[in-house]
């Protein structure tokens, strides 16, 4: 992604500090001589927002808009100090355009009539994708949204990274010597107008996740969790893509989707993979996987049941490094001998002893379930 903050100019597209006309005509020796410090002058001053939130076609986002930030309210001067900071410390990414510093930029980017088409109130069988029939009422709603024309999609993406840009323009004028919460208000009403034109690209590019994340559905790969990472992966693919190069949209977010969905998969075989070696290893019998390529979904309950049981005889410490060194429970990943000691306060032999001394009872606790 191109990260671009320019350093603001005060044109018309962009917002400008109110500036108090009648002190600027009285501009005479003994005024300058009382003026107040730079500093206390920058603090008593206002960011307005910008004269194109006015246009028409930013009038539904703007109702949106306003509908999630509220008008800022005085602030301590430590707290909007604390809140600028916060900021500044997160970056607006957009992918950069050479028009989105030209004069009048605002004015070119929203001249052109986008023209959305509304959600459909019900959907059409014959053209619901096949991976939403037979859904419930909420995931189908999620193929309501009418498919994008290419100039409703270069606009789109156009419109959502000046915007991000605009607010990046703004993020860059933070600083401990001009503290607004005008401005700080104003990256907010940008970033939420960005995400109302995002949104509208999610919306329309929902049955293109239906479409890809069905061919990898099966007992072990349930299809919620795939179509909740593939609109993750989405958004991040919204984020990165080019709208200036002439592609379509879809095709990128294909390749990306797919590849998001194979390595969704794979991870999850490993994560099944582990278990059942760990299983092995405490002599708990399970079908071995490079024989018959699935556990059944009973069984694998039945044995997450019986190693929860038996993990919970384990004390504390015993239980934690288990888990963690075979990825089980909340642990996504394979924690490190050395890990596992930097987090307990203990030497990394110790940790090794106590993961000994805890398979050791698991094991004990298996053969007595074999006998019984």
């Amino acid at each position: 992604m191109t990260i671009n903050l320019m350093h603001p100019r005060p044109l018309n597209d962009i917002a400008a500090p109110v500036a108090n006309r009648s002190s600027a005509r009285a501009n005479s020796a003994p005024a300058r001589a009382n003026r107040a410090p730079v500093r206390n002058r920058a603090k008593a001053t206002a960011v307005l927002p910008p004269t194109w939130f006015e246009m028409p076609e930013l009038a539904e986002a703007m109702n949106h808009m306003r509908s999630r930030t509220a008008a800022p309210a005085p602030l301590p001067p430590k707290e909007l100090a604390l809140r600028t900071r916060n900021v500044q410390k997160h970056e607006i990414g957009f992918i950069s355009n050479d028009n989105f510093t030209s004069k009048n930029a605002a004015t070119k980017v929203f001249s052109d009539k986008l023209g959305l088409t509304p959600p459909k109130a019900h959907i059409d069988a014959t053209n619901e994708p096949r991976a939403s029939q037979n859904l419930s009422d909420h995931l189908s709603r999620l193929c309501e949204a009418p498919l994008l024309n290419q100039v409703q999609e270069k606009l789109l993406f156009q419109r959502m990274n000046f915007l991000r840009h605009q607010a990046a323009m703004q993020r860059a004028l933070l600083n401990d010597e001009s503290l607004f919460a005008s401005r700080l208000h104003l990256i907010d009403q940008l970033v939420a107008l960005a995400d109302w034109h995002r949104d509208r690209i999610v919306e329309a590019n929902t049955r293109l996740v239906f479409s890809v994340v069905k061919k990898f559905i099966n007992e072990h790969n349930r299809f919620d969790d795939l179509l909740s990472d593939g609109v993750v992966a989405l958004m991040h693919a919204i984020d990165k893509f080019d709208f200036d190069r002439g592609f379509r949209f879809s095709t990128y977010a294909t390749t990306v989707l797919r590849r998001n969905a194979y390595r969704e998969v794979l991870e999850n075989q490993q994560r099944r993979l582990k278990t059942a070696t760990g299983l092995h290893e405490m002599k708990i019998d399970v079908v071995d996987e490079t024989n018959d390529q699935w556990i059944t979904e009973n069984r694998w309950q039945r044995l997450r049941g019986q190693l929860g049981d038996m993990l919970s005889s384990l004390d504390r410490r015993e239980k934690f490094i288990i888990r963690a060194r075979f990825s089980l429970g909340s642990h996504r990943k394979v924690s490190t001998l050395q890990a596992l000691a930097n987090r307990l306060g203990v030497s990394k032999e110790r940790v090794r002893q106590l993961e000994h001394r805890g398979l050791e009872k698991l094991q004990t606790m298996a053969v007595k379930m074999e006998v019984s």
